[in-house]
């Protein structure tokens, strides 16, 4: 009997899709009954077809795709349909804008349908050419010229203003992954960026109150997200990670593009002064030829010359937004990236600001249904991302108020309370369906 026909009605299963530049990643999970995210299923499978976090080889991405989704699938006994995909990439932008409504019922409360309806005409602004939106997050509300209202839901007034963080993207990347995740007979139910996904998986809210930045350092890019008061206050994604470290050592060295990622994992450090003169790594020669012999420090040294360029970008951001003397959290690094020793240290040396890793693992139920040694992989900061897509998918679903789980094995199309598919979502689902039923082939659409 399929798990999914005996889940609760009140926690839908749902699936978190990461199409990173390294590794693609599908995590299958609901709410367990005390609040946490209980993973039901996880498949990874390697990402060929994406460069910098936006798709360059569709093919090689749907592949990627329909074997991480098959694992993940057969792992959780659930037939996967609908996903809630990331998005990230050099394309991402982010504005601030003030929007305001009169409401004509005086004697009702404002309700969530008031800000609904906000959130609406905000999806409706003008946006450059080639330009689409794909956030509209609500900050502070001014209601009846009285500012700093959070919640306005329950009060009265008649003027309803708010300022609106929006976060836009190049349609054709949008479209781009839509069509990959289309491809592999998948629907996706929402578009999430990722430093916000991550955030969600990593970030308490003590921290978002006191002033935090989230630095993703994933394979292609370096995801930041800027938290002050439990509100986001600037985004940005900076087209370097782990990938640029890679290939400086590759050529520092002189050494194979996957010796150097093995150098990189085992040996590496952010810090050159952290590691003696004397320790050396030897590494074997091509076909016929002597084994080459690697200084540690050397390495280190290659290393840190990148991140230094990374974490430089990042403080860049810091400073652009204005927040950087109200981060009393300092700064959460996450992602793969996260992992490389002594990173902490340069980012606190570089930045002047605290600094932690952030492990996605507090929001995590204990797992009975996932093998010991996945579900240990599954607490690196490597899932940062796939994990908050999930926990934005189920908070998504628990927003709509939707009863029936959307992955079953005989489901056709999850069922929303509210039928309106929300902004840029409901325009790219259709234009991905056209894209299906006249198969244009892919150089005619990357042109």
């Amino acid at each position: 009997m399929d798990k999914s026909s005996t889940q609760e009605k009140s926690s839908p299963i749902v699936v978190g899709l990461d199409i990173g530049t390294t590794k693609i990643c599908a995590i299958v999970g609901r709410r367990s009954k005390n609040g946490k995210i209980e993973v039901l299923g996880i498949g990874k499978a390697e990402s060929a077809g994406v460069t910098r976090g936006m798709v360059s080889n569709i093919d090689k991405t749907v592949q990627g795709i329909t074997q991480a989704v098959d694992v993940a699938g057969s792992q959780s006994n659930v037939e996967i349909r609908i996903v809630n995909v990331g998005i990230a990439g050099q394309h991402i932008k982010s504005l601030q804008h003030r929007g305001l409504i009169t409401r004509k019922d005086l004697s009702s409360e404002i309700s969530r349908r008031d800000i609904d309806k906000l959130v609406e005409d905000m999806y409706n602004l003008v946006m450059p050419p080639g330009e689409e939106i794909i956030h509209v997050l609500p900050q502070e509300f001014t209601v009846d010229n009285e500012p700093g209202v959070k919640d306005p839901i329950g009060m009265a007034g008649v003027r309803l203003e708010a300022n609106f963080h929006i976060i836009s993207g190049q349609v054709t990347a949008i479209k781009n992954i839509v069509k990959c995740v289309n491809k592999a007979q998948l629907e996706s139910q929402e578009l999430i960026l990722e430093p916000l996904a991550s955030s969600e998986s990593v970030l308490s809210d003590e921290e978002k109150e006191a002033g935090v930045v989230l630095v993703d350092i994933g394979g292609g890019t370096t995801d930041v997200a800027i938290f002050h008061e439990g509100i986001i206050r600037h985004t940005a994604v900076i087209p370097f990670g782990g990938n640029s470290v890679t290939e400086d050592i590759r050529e520092g060295c002189s050494v194979m593009r996957n010796i150097a990622e093995q150098l990189k994992v085992r040996f590496g450090s952010a810090l050159a002064e952290e590691n003696k003169e004397n320790e050396i790594v030897c590494v074997p020669g091509l076909r016929g030829r002597e084994p080459k012999e690697i200084s540690v420090k050397n390495l280190a040294f290659v290393i840190q010359a990148r991140m230094e360029e990374i974490i430089e970008h990042v403080y860049y951001e810091i400073k652009s937004s204005g927040y950087e003397k109200k981060l009393i959290a300092g700064i959460v690094v996450t992602g793969g990236g996260a992992q490389l020793k002594h990173l902490t240290q340069l980012i606190e040396y570089v930045t002047g600001l605290d600094c932690r890793v952030g492990y996605p693992n507090e929001h995590l139920a204990k797992n009975e249904v996932l093998p010991k040694p996945v579900f240990e992989e599954l607490q690196s900061p490597t899932f940062a991302t796939g994990i908050g897509l999930l926990i934005k998918g189920i908070q998504k679903m628990e927003y709509n108020n939707t009863v029936q789980a959307p992955i079953t094995a005989k489901v056709e199309k999850a069922k929303y309370t509210d039928d309106r598919k929300f902004g840029l979502l409901g325009k790219i689902l259709e234009s991905g369906k056209k894209f299906i039923k006249d198969d244009i082939k892919d150089e005619d659409f990357l042109k």
